[in-house]
């Protein structure tokens, strides 16, 4: 099964990834996760993808899809997996489509205002990758990962004004993935301001039936 994930920052699609590996044991491929790996590790590609991150633009598209393309050739991914981060513009998606057949498309929707409130809301486990939001989905203990018990950081890019130039940049080049897919008969769309179970619980039947 190979899955793509859609929706604005903080619609939930890292945490619905998550849950849908587990079911399905599928590869998890983040390309915001691989970023900024490769920001923490000061490599060239980080140099170059740090500063744009940061003002909450895109990465160049021959970039990501080098990255992507070699990522997708793995051992892990020979039963399937998610994409989460890419395609991010109709130009990616129709590079993906060179490079290999998609099941579906997920599309996670939800309002801009409580897109923001989550953003800043948001903390990310730096050690295992775990997300949290104060609001929606808070740890059992504040500031503490449940998973591993590592302490939580907000990242650098989840700030209300990053956040509205994040918000701005998926509706004009993100959203018409929606349309692009939609086309092909492969885009399940659920409601993003359902609870994180009720939401896994929607993608999980659609994609078993």
């Amino acid at each position: 099964m190979r899955l793509v994930l859609i929706g604005a920052p903080a619609a939930g699609k890292g945490t619905q990834a998550r849950k849908l590996i587990n079911h399905f044991q599928l590869a998890y491929i983040s390309t915001g996760d691989m970023l900024r790996e490769e920001v923490s590790r000061g490599t060239e590609l980080g140099s170059k993808a740090k500063s744009i991150m940061a003002s909450g633009g895109l990465v160049p598209d021959e970039l990501i899809i080098a990255i992507v393309n070699e990522r997708i050739k793995q051992d892990d991914c020979k039963n399937g997996f998610i994409l989460d981060g890419f395609p991010r513009t109709t130009v990616q998606a129709e590079k993906l489509d060179e490079m290999v057949k998609l099941d579906k498309a997920v599309y996670i929707n939800a309002p801009d205002d409580v897109m923001l409130e989550r953003i800043t809301a948001r903390e990310t486990c730096p050690k295992c990758g775990a997300s949290y939001n104060k609001i929606s989905l808070p740890p059992k203990k504040a500031g503490i990962c449940d998973v591993c018990g590592e302490g939580l950081t907000q990242r650098k890019d989840d700030t209300l004004e990053a956040g509205k130039a994040r918000l701005a940049t998926f509706h004009e080049q993100s959203e018409p993935l929606v349309e692009y897919y939609k086309k092909q008969g492969i885009l399940f769309e659920v409601d993003g301001m359902l609870g994180v179970e009720e939401v896994s619980k929607a993608i999980i039947a659609e994609l078993e039936a």
